[in-house]
């Protein structure tokens, strides 16, 4: 039988991801913000309500642009967390579970180690909280919801680090890219295939669950900015010479919303509950790159 799924966010990277590898396993329908207004929590909670049958909400809808937040903080909150506080309690009304997607972003990067689920939050910027806010909402309200933390999400769509390196290249020689902050990248396209796999062990688990909570998903291995976008251009540009990339300070790249030096997430849990061990970040790049590049070959032709 077919699973039906809800999914708040049409065009971004992961909707889109989630979009192309659903298959015939899980029915999704998109909502754009078009078609919902995210501002609007009578709205949200509506949309679901009118769906005559449905196993899964996910949302995979934000508002993530993390400098602007600083002078829109009531947007970031309405989107990041008044929303998915709505799509949480008609959740629980209407028996469904609920994924909702947030970011290594609520903490602060002061630890030394790699951040897990149980780590006390402490965001550095308007954009953190307000996700924090939303983890919180989503949390209280929906008793069959997970909450997965990503960080540095990359994919052959949307806007990330993966395109904007790519796009400055075409008109600049030198880069400066930060060399002090660390992650574990997450793949869209694997942390989607993640998605769809789960849906039906989620759509049948019982409030109280191991599934549901926090969890964090990232591909494996741990790296810079600067040592990704190394990578990018060694995959992207094979038979090139690539722009030369210059390693800076973050205090060097002064930004409206300040960064974490330390962004990464230990994925241990999800091995526990899940059974999964994501693949390394470079294998998932190389499979983003060859799919923008499989995307403008058929631009050209």
């Amino acid at each position: 039988m077919t699973l039906r799924a809800l999914q708040f966010g049409a065009s971004g990277q992961l909707a889109r991801e989630l979009c192309d590898r659903a298959g015939e396993r899980v029915e999704i329908k998109a909502l754009s913000r078009a078609d919902v207004d995210l501002m609007d929590t009578a709205a949200v909670a509506r949309a679901i309500g009118a769906e005559p049958v449905l196993d899964l909400v996910i949302n995979a809808a934000a508002y993530t642009a993390v400098d602007k937040a600083e002078d829109e903080p009531d947007l970031a909150y309405a989107i990041n967390a008044w929303a998915p506080a709505a799509m949480a309690k008609a959740c629980a009304e209407r028996g469904a579970a609920l994924v909702h997607i947030s970011t290594d972003m609520v903490f602060s990067g002061a630890k030394a180690a790699a951040y897990v689920e149980t780590d006390a939050p402490a965001p550095l910027h308007v954009y953190g909280a307000s996700k924090l806010a939303g983890e919180q909402a989503v949390l209280a309200a929906c008793d069959r919801a997970v909450v997965l933390r990503v960080s540095w999400l990359f994919s052959a769509y949307g806007q990330n680090f993966l395109q904007a390196m790519l796009r400055l290249a075409q008109s600049q020689p030198r880069l400066r890219v930060v060399a002090d902050q660390r992650a574990r990248p997450t793949a869209s396209g694997d942390l989607a295939a993640f998605i769809l796999d789960q849906a039906p062990r989620l759509a049948a688990a019982p409030a109280g669950a191991k599934e549901w909570g926090l969890l964090h998903f990232t591909n494996a291995g741990v790296t810079t900015r600067h040592e990704m976008a190394q990578a990018i251009f060694a995959l992207a540009w094979p038979d090139r010479p690539p722009p030369e990339i210059e390693p800076i300070a973050t205090r060097d790249f002064p930004t409206p919303a300040r960064r974490a030096l330390n962004a990464e997430l230990d994925c241990s849990r999800l091995a526990q509950v899940f059974g999964v061990t994501p693949r390394p970040w470079r294998d998932a790049l190389g499979e983003a790159i060859a799919a923008l590049a499989a995307a403008q070959d058929r631009k050209v032709a």
